[in-house]
């Protein structure tokens, strides 16, 4: 029975259009019923958008204050401890870099270096190990209570975060004290928690065949904003120093939650009876990976969630050290430049919708899924041993298809889910994000220290050989299903 559903959702177009056709056309009944009856739930924002738009300014509003803020708080970071520890090696129109520094410099350099990896280390733990918990209620709760809460409070804790920096900034605090910005942040979800709800509230209003897409819409935005803040956020550091481009962190999060409130309709139709501190949603979250979902495929979903672990994992910890990697020798960039790099970095979000879209008309999504990861590992092969902005730059080129994979895992395990989980589905899929950030950090920190005199590079080259271990696994689960169709054609 259990390899008599595998085959029905995994059989092609072309085998089960007619029982696909009329499924969509009955999912979409479903939502045009579900939608009505959210017409007079108390969840109504008080003025709902005309258009198809709903979560997508949220996304982009909270990844543009992300992306903004964090270049310049590694920079900021670089910049107090570079004052602490006396080192003023030459820089190249301020903001960061080394130039030509002596060999008397270099210690200095190294100690700076190392100070910064270890407070980036320390601050983005606190956050991470008190949201990863938070997530997971906030998500399972969004199921009952709805959706539109899950946006608004963690944009709020954000808006207390940026607050904090502001305030270590103008004061001129220790660096510790952005732990507690932080911990505020982590207590409100974090970010995770609006990508949980933003994902799950898609899942809510969109069909399984076009899922996929959908969600590389959510991910587009994504790159958009952080290719748009990065652009704009190395030209203003260097025009105006760090704070102005804080003040319009905190506005943009502050935005970001009134949109949710006044613009955002429900998703689900709101229980007033629902508790957010209950046993029952870290239930939800067991249940939904010890029974597998619908149709018992525990084994898939397994799977699926480990390699999102190793994508995600290898995405942020490389994303941590490429800002360190430039600052250094022997690249020794400026704010600005980085802010450039940042931009092309993002821009693969732009370039994996778009790829996403003309491979999916004649691959399958995990065909897709295993380019993006070859995308990847080259352009990691390439960072490793780059010592020039050319081949920096070249690294980035190399990245086009980066953001391919992460959408089709998302909609793959979406699809093997009920509906009624979806909001259990990606807090724990937000809480698996939470634990890469976690994971990274330590990680691939942790080798950046004790490669640093060694190979700089080698983090990079490791993030490579762990997107091996994903690539196989989707290709396998791919064969397998090819296998099955292959088998119930020769049957038919």
């Amino acid at each position: 029975m259990e390899e008599d559903s595998d085959t029905r959702e995994i059989m092609s177009s072309d085998t089960l259009r007619p029982l696909e056709e009329q499924e969509a056309l009955e999912e979409q009944a479903a939502l045009e019923e579900q939608a009505g009856s959210r017409s007079g739930c108390s969840g109504t924002p008080p003025f709902a958008c005309p258009l198809s738009v709903t979560v997508e300014p949220v996304l982009f509003l909270s990844m543009f204050s992300l992306a903004l803020q964090m270049p310049l708080y590694t920079q900021y970071l670089w910049d107090r401890i570079s004052e602490d520890v006396g080192y003023n090696g030459t820089r190249r129109g301020g903001g960061g870099g080394c130039g030509n520094s002596s060999a008397e410099h270099e210690p200095l350099q190294k100690e700076v270096e190392a100070l910064t990896a270890q407070w980036n280390l320390y601050i983005n733990l606190g956050g991470y190990l008190v949201g990863l918990f938070v997530v997971i209620l906030l998500g399972s709760w969004s199921d009952r209570a709805g959706r539109r809460l899950i946006l608004i409070l963690p944009s709020l804790g954000l808006a207390v975060q940026a607050a904090v920096y502001l305030t270590v900034m103008y004061l001129k605090l220790p660096v510790a004290w952005f732990l507690l910005g932080r911990i505020c942040s982590g207590l409100s979800g974090d970010f995770n928690a609006i990508l949980a709800g933003c994902f799950a509230y898609v899942a809510d209003i969109s069909d399984k065949r076009f899922r996929t897409f959908r969600v590389a819409i959510l991910e587009a935005c994504l790159g958009l904003a952080g290719m748009f803040a990065s652009i704009i956020g190395g030209k203003w550091r260097h025009a105006q120093g760090y704070i102005n481009p804080f003040w319009l962190v905190l506005a943009t999060n502050l935005a970001t939650a009134l949109y949710a409130y006044l613009f955002v309709p429900e998703s689900v139709t709101p229980d007033p009876g629902a508790r957010l501190f209950s046993t029952q949603h870290l239930r939800a979250v067991y249940n939904l990976y010890a029974s597998g979902g619908q149709g018992g495929h525990r084994t898939r979903l397994w799977l699926y969630t480990l390699c999102f672990f190793l994508v995600v994992t290898v995405h942020f910890g490389s994303r941590e050290l490429y800002v360190l990697y430039e600052l250094s020798t022997p690249l020794c960039w400026d704010s600005e430049l980085i802010g450039y790099a940042s931009a092309a970095q993002h821009m693969a979000y732009l370039t994996s919708l778009l790829g996403l879209r003309v491979l999916q008309r004649c691959l399958d999504d995990s065909c897709v899924a295993i380019l993006g990861l070859v995308s990847n590992i080259a352009g990691l092969v390439v960072f490793s041993f780059a010592n020039t902005t050319g081949l920096m730059f070249t690294g980035y080129g190399l990245c086009f298809l980066l953001m391919a994979s992460t959408p089709v895992l998302r909609s793959k395990l979406s699809k093997l889910v009920d509906p009624s989980e979806q909001g259990a589905l990606f807090a724990s899929v937000a809480c698996v994000e939470g634990l890469c950030s976690l994971v990274a950090s330590g990680v691939f920190n942790s080798l950046y220290l004790a490669t640093l005199h060694m190979m700089k590079g080698l983090p990079f080259l490791f993030g490579a050989m762990l997107l091996l271990f994903p690539a196989g696994i989707i290709g396998a689960l791919w064969f397998r299903e090819r296998r099955i169709i292959n088998g119930e054609a020769a049957v038919n």
